[in-house]
């Protein structure tokens, strides 16, 4: 399988400091468009644009005179411990006032004090190991604008619901280096699209230019239409998903749909995970997610939940993108580790592999793009967990890794073209990026060929 290095920049006791720029350029560093005879193809790098990942300066709330400060939310905090009138009755249609919070509010306060201090003390370790290896620094060039292209992929979901199943025929359809650029033929929204080429590719899907990394494969579509990716027959040792929880701020942006927390109990976990599988689930800073996921959802998949981690977002420089204590947004998301135990009859599921103990709190800190939603890889942190040889599948993903599977609406979003540099490079001296690999239906099609070199890593691992 395809694999990348590395985009960690830093690893200690506390967690990792993650280039994620890195891990997304090394899956498209050699491109091409396929379709063309091998001595007429030309070759050309992609890197994710720059400016995504440049964040230059903290976000502080200058509202000031309407928040609650910190420590009054503390002294409100530690007096519902014997005060129950904090715990304020919601049918009451009155205005609240400043210094009350809600219980929800108090919930996320309670959760933050138990965190703080590991995350405050881990972040300074790998902000401060960043420092000194040269990976963070001040920045002084002003932001670029940001690329945007107008997403309506979930909405042609929506539209591909009345589309047929296709049935009595492979599920699986395949990109070769012999097809041609124009795949319009190509049933995105029916079949898992597979990309049997060791190098990313340009296609034209509906009309637009996106980039596909090597050896991944990928569902376009919505909750009601995921059965292609169940009979695409595959059980994973390590499944992400960052579902698009429902809250307040997106109800009134209207950036994209939301899920019902109830509704992501229809995702067919059980279906898809191999005995021990590592399922990694982002959750808002909101206390009342946390504990569905916690208290229903793994339960009702079978899954044991081991840990809690935190990715913190930093600037260029190193500092939070909020302020720590901030009684709004939070510097940082939470996911919640486990693995998926089912019953006693799937242990014939299993591959073996010897599961890795998972350390509770611990903290990855990377910049954060500057686009809406979109989440680093953490493949090279979570491999591990999984196993190196491990099948890995991202839900509700907006963009491809090489050598995973991606599951959602927008699954394609951010391998639009717009959203890379392309610099024209000489053909590769290795002949088997110029030809198909065999069988696409061989369970390892790659097995009697080498795999091609990995890109060389970051410098700036310590």
């Amino acid at each position: 399988m395809f694999s990348c290095m590395m985009s960690v920049v830093f690893k200690n006791t506390n967690g990792w400091l993650l280039d994620a720029c890195s891990l997304v350029n090394q899956g498209v560093q050699l491109c091409t468009s396929a379709g063309k005879a091998a001595k007429e193809k030309s070759y050309f790098k992609c890197c994710f644009k720059q400016q995504c990942f440049k964040v230059l300066t903290s976000h502080v709330n200058v509202s000031g005179t309407n928040d609650i400060s910190i420590p009054d939310r503390l002294l409100v905090l530690q007096g519902s411990e014997n005060d129950a009138s904090v715990h304020f009755n919601r049918s009451k249609r009155r205005k609240r006032k400043r210094s009350e919070m809600n219980q929800g509010e108090i919930d996320s306060l309670a959760y933050h004090l138990k965190i703080r201090s590991a995350i405050a003390e881990g972040t300074k370790s790998l902000v401060d190991a960043g420092l000194s290896c040269g990976y963070l620094s001040d920045v002084k060039e002003e932001n670029e604008p940001l690329p945007s292209q107008e997403c309506n992929l979930a909405a042609l979901c929506d539209m591909a619901k009345g589309l047929p199943l296709v049935a009595d025929i492979s599920q699986v359809q395949f990109i070769r280096p012999e097809d041609g650029c124009s795949t319009t033929h190509l049933e995105l929204f029916t079949q898992v699209t597979e990309s049997c080429m060791d190098c990313a590719v340009e296609l034209t899907l509906m009309g637009q230019k996106y980039i596909i990394p090597p050896r991944c494969s990928f569902l376009l579509s919505d909750l009601t239409r995921i059965q292609p990716l169940v009979d695409y027959g595959k059980l994973f040792n390590l499944i992400v998903m960052d579902p698009p929880w429902e809250n307040k701020s997106v109800k009134r942006s209207g950036r994209y749909g939301f899920l019902p927390s109830t509704q992501l109990k229809r995702l067919p976990i059980p279906l898809l995970a191999a005995a021990g599988c590592v399922v990694v689930t982002w959750v808002t800073n909101r206390s009342s997610h946390l504990r569905f996921v916690k208290d229903e959802l793994y339960p009702h998949w079978g899954v044991e939940v081991l840990a809690e981690w935190f990715w913190v977002k930093v600037t260029n420089s190193g500092k939070y993108v909020f302020p720590l204590d901030s009684p709004h947004k939070k510097p940082y998301e939470v996911l919640v580790l486990g693995r998926y135990r089912g019953s006693g009859d799937d242990s014939h599921r299993s591959r073996g592999n010897t599961e890795l103990s998972m350390e509770d709190q611990r903290v990855i800190v990377s910049v954060p793009s500057a686009l809406h939603s979109h989440k680093p890889s953490l493949s090279d942190v979570l491999k591990p967990y999984a196993g190196a040889d491990a099948d890995c599948l991202e839900l509700f993903a907006r963009s491809l890794q090489p050598g995973w599977t991606s599951w959602g609406n927008e699954v394609i979003k951010f391998q639009h073209v717009s959203y890379y540099t392309v610099e024209l490079t000489s053909a590769p001296t290795d002949k088997s990026i110029d030809e198909d690999v065999g069988d696409p239906t061989d369970p390892s099609p790659e097995a009697d060929l080498p795999p091609p070199p990995p890109p060389p890593a970051p410098q700036y691992l310590v």
